[in-house]
Parts: C-alpha cells; sequence; structure tokens
C-alpha cells in the first residue's frame, strides 16, 4: 500500500477530441447545481467537472459510459510531509488501519471483496488515497461514496488493530530493505533533503513504526482526515445526478470542521556542495546513483526537466542509455523526476555490470548528465522525448478509472487542473527550455552521489518555490475539448461473443475481432504465432525466449531507433514476448493508426534484421537481472517450487532451468541460434489474432493478412502438452539467504484435472475463499488482518484446458523469525478448510465476490483479447465463461468442500521458505 516507489509525474494525458461537449457538460453542471443542495458547481475542464460542498469536501465528475465500471477515489492531502517529530511512517500506518473497519464497515476489505471491487490504498509524500474500481451499478455507487465517506471519519483506529497491523507495516519495511536499488534510492534522495520531510521515507522510521502511541495516531487522524482537506473523484459509468446526490448525502452530512489546518513551511535551502552516500549490502550487481534537486511539479518549466529525463535514459537513443549500457559499462540505466507539491529531485540510477568499477560508470553518468554545455540537446532530441511523453499519456487517457486515480497525484501538487496544464506546457517545450533548465540545476553543488568533494567557495543553485495561490496563478483556465466518448459495452460472456467476429486466414491463422466504440478510439492487438513441437524445440527454449524481443529491434529498412520513433509518431505501445512454441505480438494503439502500426507489424515479422548487437544488449540485461536474483528469497523459493512441479528433463523445452541455469543458457545463446529458429520454424499458419476496440475490420486485417498468409515453416508444429508428475510427494525445504530482512514463503502442488473436470468451478470458488484476496480470505483474514504475519498472502488455481494438469500455490512474505508461525497458520487455515469446509454466507459472498471480479477483468480490453486469442486455441466460445459462471452460482458449501477433499491434499504441496534464517536464530 506505500506508494513510495511510483513516480508523481504521471503520463496521463486527454487527447485532442473529435465531439465537443464542453457545453453540454457545463449546461448538465448548473442543472445539477440547482437541484443539489449544499453542492456548488466549480468549473469544468475537458470533461471533468468540480463540485464544492459546504463543509469544503472537493468532488470531481467523470462520467464515461464506454466502461462497464465505476471507479471512486478520495484523495487525503497528507502524506509523509505533514509528519512531525517521532511521527515517521504515521500516514502510511493509518492508510493500513482504515481498512480495519468502521460501527457500519466493520470488514472493509471483505465488503469490497463480496462486491468483486479492483481496491487499495497508497500514501506518498503529498497525499493518501483510497480507490476501488466496481461493476457500475447505482447500488455500487452508492455503497462505495458511502463507504470512503463512512471510512473518512468513523475508523475504529483501535490499539487492538494497531498491535496487528504493526507487524504487517513492519513486514512492508522489510521488504524494501530487501531490495539494494530501492535502499540506494531512498537513502540518495535522504542524503539529498538535508530539512525537509521529502528525505524522509514514506514507510517510515522502524522505530517511530513500532512505537507510535494510539492516542496520537488518532489525534493525526483527527486532524487531517475531513472534509475541507479531501477530494472525492468518481469516474465511469454512471449517472452524474445520482452521484452528486450520494455525495452530498453522504460527505455533505460530515460537519465543517472548526480547525484551521495548518500549512507546512518549511523550506529546503540551497544545495552548498556535492554530497556522498555509500551503500553496503549483499547482492550480486553493483549500483551507482545521483540525485539533483528540481523544482516543484506545478512550475512552468517543469516539463522541460521530464524532457530531460527522456533524452538521458530512453532506449535506444538516450544519452546516458548509449554511454553506459550500449558501451557495456552498465546493464540498464533508469531515471524519474519527482513532481511534487514542493521543490522535488530527479534521480538517476545505473546497474553497473559485472567486472566494471561502479565509480567509473558514475563518472560517466555525471559527465554526460552535466556535460551539456558542451554538447547541447538537440531538437531530433526534444521532439523524439516530447512524441514519447505524449503518446505515453494519450495511451492511458483512454481509461477514465486509471485518469481518476492518477488526478489524486496532481491534486496534491496544488490543483487538479496541473494535469491538464503540464500537456499544455509539455507540447510548448523547446530545445533552448531543456538546455536552460540542464543548465541551471545539473551542476556540481546541486548533486548528490556516492562521494563528497567539498568546494572552496559556495556554487548555491537556487530552486523557486511554488507560489503561494497556485489557484490564482492559473487563473481562468478553461482546457480543452473533451475526449471522444466511448459506447456502453456489456461485458456478459453471451454479449461478447455475439460482438465477436470469427474467422481464419486461408494459411489457417485464427482471427477474433470485437469492434466495439471505445473512449479516444483505442484498440487492442493480440497476435500468438505458434511454432515447432518438443522435439524440434529441444534445447531451443533460450532462443525461442529471445527470438520475439530480438525481432523489433531492427528490419530491412528500419534500425531500432527509427521502429520506436515510428511507434511514437503513431502514438502506438508495441511489446513482444516468447516462451517455447509461441511467439506474441501486443499492441494498443488509436483505430486512426491502426493500418499503419499493423504495416509496422508486418514488417517486423518478415523483415527481420535479427541485429547481434542488440541482441547482446538483451542478453547483457537479462543477465544482471538474474543476478540480482540470486540472493533474492522469491526468486529462489518459486523457482526451487516450479522446478519440483515440472516433470520434465534438461534440454526439453518445458524443462525449469535453475537461476544458475538460467544465465548459463542466456550466455551461450548465439545470433545464429534466433536466426535458425526464424528461419525453420516461425511461420503464419498456426496462432491466433485478436483485435479489441475501435477499428475497420478490413483496413485492420490488409496488411497483416498479406504478409501472414504463405508465410511457411520447414519444422512441422505440435502443441507442447503440460504434464503432472507421477507420484508427487510434498516435502519442506528452506534456502539461506544471509542479510535479506523479508522471507518468501512458496508451496504448490500439480493435479491431474483440467477446466472440463466436473469439479473445477466448486476449485476454483475453493480457492477463492482459501486466498483470493490478501485482505480479505481465509488467508488474508488470518494471517494478516489476525495475526499480522504478512504484509502479502495469497493463493492461485489454474487449470490447462487442453491437459490434464492443475497447479494449486499459496505465497506470503514474512519476517525470517516468523516463518515456523507463518507455517503453522497456513496449513491450519488449509486443514480447517478442507475438513469443516465452508458456511453459506461466506460461498455466496466468495460467489458475488469472484463473479464481479470477472465482470471487472473483462472491463479490461487487452485481458479480453488474451481470453478471446485462448477461446480461439482451445476451439471454444464466451459459453464457457457463462456455463463456468451458472455452475459457479449454483454451488453448494457440500459440493466445495467434497471437491476439495477429493483433489486437494495439503501433504503433497511442495512448500520451501527462503530468507535468513540463521540471523533469525531460525536454522533450518
Amino acid at each position: 500500500m506505500n506508494g513510495q516507489g511510483r513516480r508523481a509525474a504521471c503520463l496521463l494525458l486527454l487527447p485532442f477530441l473529435i465531439i465537443s461537449r464542453a457545453g453540454a457538460a457545463d449546461a448538465a453542471a448548473a442543472s445539477q447545481d440547482e437541484e443539489t443542495p449544499g453542492v456548488t458547481h466549480v468549473r469544468t475542464i475537458e470533461g471533468i467537472s468540480e463540485y464544492r460542498l459546504d463543509n469544503g469536501q472537493q468532488v470531481l465528475l467523470f462520467p464515461d459510459n464506454s466502461k462497464p465500471t465505476v471507479t471512486v477515489n478520495n484523495t487525503i492531502f497528507v502524506g509523509s510531509r505533514h509528519e512531525g517529530y517521532g511521527e515517521t511512517g504515521m500516514a502510511h500506518l493509518l492508510e493500513h488501519m482504515l481498512f480495519k473497519g468502521t460501527p457500519d464497515h466493520p470488514k472493509v476489505p471483505k465488503v469490497l471483496q463480496e462486491r468483486g471491487a479492483r481496491f487499495n490504498g497508497t500514501t506518498w509524500l503529498d497525499r493518501t488515497n483510497y480507490y476501488e474500481t466496481l461493476p457500475a451499478s447505482e447500488e455500487n455507487l452508492e455503497f462505495a461514496i458511502r463507504l470512503e465517506a463512512d471510512r473518512m471519519m468513523n475508523s475504529f483506529v483501535r490499539k487492538e488493530d494497531l498491535d496487528s497491523e504493526m507487524t504487517v507495516v513492519r513486514n512492508e519495511f522489510e521488504q524494501g530493505e530487501n531490495s539494494p536499488s530501492r535502499i540506494l534510492g531512498q537513502r540518495l534522495v535522504s542524503a539529498a533533503y538535508e530539512w525537509h520531510n521529502y528525505g524522509k521515507s514514506t514507510i517510515g522510521n522502524r522505530a517511530d513504526i513500532e512505537r507510535v502511541p494510539i492516542e496520537a495516531l488518532r489525534a493525526f487522524y483527527r486532524k487531517y482526515y475531513q472534509p475541507d482537506n479531501a477530494m472525492l473523484v468518481i469516474a465511469g459509468n454512471f449517472e452524474p445526478q445520482k452521484a452528486l446526490e450520494f455525495a452530498a448525502k453522504y460527505f455533505g452530512a460530515i460537519p465543517k470542521p472548526e480547525r484551521e489546518l495548518p500549512r507546512t513551511y518549511t523550506e529546503e535551502p540551497p544545495q552548498d556542495g556535492e554530497r556522498s552516500v555509500l551503500l553496503r549490502r549483499v547482492g550480486k550487481l553493483a549500483l551507482a546513483g545521483a540525485v539533483y534537486h528540481i523544482p516543484a511539479g506545478s512550475d512552468p518549466g517543469y516539463p522541460a526537466i521530464d524532457v530531460f529525463e527522456s533524452v538521458m535514459t530512453s532506449a535506444p537513443s538516450g544519452r546516458l542509455y548509449k554511454a553506459l549500457v550500449e558501451t557495456k559499462l552498465a546493464a540498464s540505466v533508469s531515471g524519474g523526476a519527482f513532481a511534487l507539491h514542493d521543490p522535488g529531485v530527479i534521480r538517476f540510477v545505473a546497474e553497473v555490470n559485472a567486472g566494471n568499477d561502479a565509480q567509473d560508470v558514475l563518472a560517466k553518468m555525471i559527465e554526460v548528465v552535466e556535460g551539456v554545455d558542451t554538447a547541447k540537446i538537440t531538437a531530433e532530441e526534444v521532439d523524439r522525448a516530447k512524441r514519447k511523453l505524449l503518446k505515453q499519456r494519450e495511451l492511458a487517457a483512454a481509461d477514465s478509472g486509471q485518469i481518476a486515480i492518477e488526478l489524486s497525484e496532481w491534486a496534491a501538487m496544488g490543483d487538479w487542473r496541473l494535469y491538464f496544464l503540464y500537456r499544455d506546457r509539455l507540447e510548448e517545450v523547446t530545445p533552448d527550455a531543456v538546455n536552460a533548465v540542464a543548465e541551471t540545476y545539473f551542476k556540481r553543488n546541486n548533486r548528490t552521489v556516492g562521494l563528497f568533494l567539498p568546494t572552496e567557495q559556495p556554487q548555491s543553485v537556487p530552486v523557486p518555490s511554488p507560489p503561494a495561490d497556485l489557484a490564482a496563478a492559473i487563473g481562468e483556465y478553461k482546457g480543452r475539448e473533451d475526449l471522444t466518448a466511448g459506447e456502453a459495452f456489456d461485458v456478459a460472456p453471451l454479449n461478447i461473443e455475439q460482438r465477436t467476429a470469427k474467422s481464419e486466414f486461408p494459411g489457417g491463422l485464427k482471427v477474433a475481432l470485437l469492434e466495439k466504440k471505445n473512449r479516444g478510439d483505442s484498440v487492442v492487438v493480440r497476435l500468438n504465432l505458434r511454432y515447432g513441437n518438443v522435439d524440434a524445440l529441444r534445447g531451443k527454449a533460450t532462443a525461442a525466449e529471445l527470438l520475439p524481443r530480438l525481432l523489433a529491434r531492427g528490419t530491412m529498412s528500419k534500425t531500432r531507433q527509427q521502429i520506436q520513433d515510428e511507434l511514437d509518431r503513431l502514438g502506438a505501445r508495441l511489446s513482444t514476448a516468447g516462451t517455447p512454441g509461441v511467439a506474441t505480438i501486443s499492441i494498443q494503439t488509436k483505430s486512426q493508426t491502426l493500418p499503419e502500426v499493423l504495416d509496422l507489424v508486418a514488417e517486423i515479422l518478415r523483415e527481420p534484421t535479427l541485429p547481434e548487437a542488440e541482441l547482446e544488449l538483451i542478453k547483457q540485461a537479462d543477465v544482471a537481472g538474474i543476478e540480482s536474483q540470486l540472493t533474492e528469497p522469491g526468486a529462489l523459493a518459486q523457482t526451487t517450487v516450479r522446478r519440483a512441479i515440472a516433470p520434465y528433463e534438461k534440454g526439453d523445452p518445458r524443462y525449469v532451468p535453475t537461476l544458475e541455469e538460467q544465465i548459463e543458457d542466456i550466455k551461450s545463446v548465439t545470433r545464429d541460434d534466433v536466426k535458425t529458429l526464424y528461419d525453420d520454424f516461425l511461420n503464419g499458419k498456426h496462432g491466433e489474432l485478436v483485435v479489441v476496440g475501435s477499428f475497420d475490420k478490413e483496413a485492420a486485417l490488409a496488411s497483416l493478412k498479406k504478409d501472414l498468409d504463405g508465410w511457411q515453416a520447414s519444422a512441422d508444429y505440435a502443441r507442447l502438452p503440460q504434464l503432472v508428475p507421477e507420484d508427487l510427494t510434498g516435502k519442506s525445504e528452506s534456502i539461506e539467504t544471509p542479510d535479506k530482512k523479508n522471507a518468501f514463503y512458496f508451496s504448490a502442488t500439480a493435479l491431474p484435472l483440467s477446466t472440463a473436470d466436473p469439479d473445477y468451478p466448486a476449485l476454483v470458488i475453493g480457492n477463492f475463499i482459501l486466498g483470493g484476496g490478501t485482505l480479505s480470505s481465509r488467508l488474508g483474514d488470518r494471517v494478516r488482518q489476525q495475526e499480522g504475519l504478512s504484509y502479502g498472502v495469497r493463493s492461485g488455481f489454474n487449470a490447462q484446458t487442453l491437459d490434464e494438469r492443475a497447479v494449486m500455490y499459496i505465497y506470503a512474505i514474512t519476517n525470517p523469525e516468523n516463518m515456523d508461525k507463518l507455517k503453522a497458520v497456513i496449513r491450519e487455515e488449509f486443514d480447517r478448510l478442507i475438513q469443516e469446509g465452508v458456511t453459506a454466507q461466506e460461498l455466496e459472498d466468495a460467489k458475488r465476490g469472484y463473479l464481479q471480479s470477472q465482470q471487472v477483468s473483462r472491463a479490461d480490453d487487452a485481458t479480453l483479447a488474451q481470453t478471446l486469442a485462448e477461446n480461439l486455441e482451445y476451439d471454444r466460445t464466451m459459453a464457457f465463461y457463462a456455463d463456468l459462471e451458472s455452475k459457479i452460482e449454483s454451488l453448494t458449501p457440500e459440493q466445495v468442500v467434497a471437491a476439495l477433499k477429493r483433489h486437494v491434499d495439503p501433504d503433497k504441496f511442495v512448500l520451501v521458505a527462503a530468507g535468513d534464517f540463521a540471523k533469525a536464530g531460525k536454522g533450518r
């Protein structure tokens, strides 16, 4: 739940609109004012209407009837910036406490889970927010608004809940302590800030977390959790008038607080010398980083800083990428600018390749970042970065629910309208502006790195403060026209089936087209190309995983950079993935550019150069990534269990290698290996093509049909069957990972059954009851809520359709000292479920929660495209899901427990615990 790691400079955008509804929105808003007492319409900008209740509560409405869901997000303007001495982590701890219930909602996670909600709470430097996305209905809308108003004012905040949640928050703290890059990043920021609270981690100081008095936490809650310090955002499919009525009914009934909310006033003085940090911990890869102070997110010059960061770090054109990654000094380089209420920082971090000196990498990083005075940022670099940033915003803008959540960040900077102003300012960024910020802020005395070098004279770099009255500075900003609206789409399985057109290319490729009007004319494409067979792919698994990624690194007429530039120009996102026997291409774009994007994909598939230099870069990054996992408890535990339940010999394409074997396999793969796989195996005959969203059918398919038809392979194709080990026996194993403060529990078993098994629906619900939710399930209630043993615990169950193989698994994180108790509690809950069964009410709650969660999943076009692709592969229709949901609705408690008893034996689970048990005095 801690939002510390996310970059606040969100990349959303409402693009140019085809249909204008601004006037209609204003008129509707005006009429709603008259009909809803206690509600005042403030303004409407690009489809988002702002209201204010008499008690000060801010309300934003963002109707989007193309979404079958509604998102409610309540932001409290309090974060770690507002914490006093001894209060570090209090805002985040309080966020956890608001899931512990109120008198009217004693079990918050449970009531959310029962409605199939996707929900969370996050805390960062300037704000805390709570949100849920539910299937759209008036009942769910009222429920979510009532819940958020209730827990904002009436949460228990009890001592017993604090005591149980304390270990959960501490476990989350320890999880972060496992990551060297996360720790280094926090230490850099901490060293960069001498006085301001931005230098303190949102999750807090361990002693403060463990010792906080409940009275102090309640006082913090009463002080900040008030309507004059909150913003409610409602987005998706809802009736605006009803939303206003519910907001007035539940939030408007809260009395306006009498206290005056104090403003934070600490101002960080200009840094007057380079600062350094040295961190020594167990790990495999060295890291080098640098941090520089920058203006607040509301500063007009902030977008130029974002452009500068992109010019530095984007692959493959970025200056740092070329200087560090292409020269093999570093395996990767990343960056991020913190757009905050007060002046923030920009951070650069590089993973150092084994055998290189981290100091050399750091010196080169500084040389490049601070070398703009002799190597100016060019117009080409600025244009490329702007296209990339604007594309990311435009693609994300198709999801109104995500916008509802992202508006928290902009409002926390001072005014939600910054969301639009950032876009306007970004479009106006020039090379001169980028060079100006580079020359102003990227200097030695404004730098925090791993070294300290004092200067004879102070060389301060002042950073401008945000205006005292930001609303006045913004003035009467009107924004632009609304984004093109989408249709209200019914996500019921049979409606999806009725709307989907299916066909086959002459060569055999199966096609499913679901044409529907999306917000912003968005469209997603999923293309699976299937090839090879078990015998032909022996020894080729690693090459198969690398092949799709290398395809997009160059064609006969385009370099990697030219491909990326073309995707940016077209406003498209392309991703590739591969497993032995399957190459997957995924696309997100707009209907207007889809034909050109598919032309480019066809070129990538049919005219790849498979450049050796790019293969080496991919291998370098993959090896570095796996090496960083060699001491990670989660990676070691999961790999060990996966190997135990996979009955394949080494060389088999389905074999699960150790981490060390993965490194060796990657290092040994050559371009010839990948090229042979492409020349002899890849084809356009076997596979699935799915398009979902706004598009023209004929135009969309023309290029792919032309280029994929007739594309044959010399190797025969046969699907790779998934097997269950014979006589699988349970066992328990422990792995020591020195100096890791967080331990990982992972257990799993393989079952000989498929989705056609009569017990499959009962097992799906049985698993959902056991651990379908970290906060609300048998395991969630006991392990996290009652015992406070883990920040994250969950179970999962999935079954194959064409093979008799299913897997059930359980995972959890915990402090190494608590591993024995965690094991015992999980086994106790597992046994209790199988032996005692479930209650009728518990089953009804689980049915409702699971079925509504499926509606939410089908509302996501990418997920729906994957589902339709699976239907094509398995030769089934959406009637399968309608039938499954019908069977789930009719399940009885007796059927669920009978299915669990028939198929699931806890003694046959392979359990691996990984952590620093020796230091914890728990040698295993």
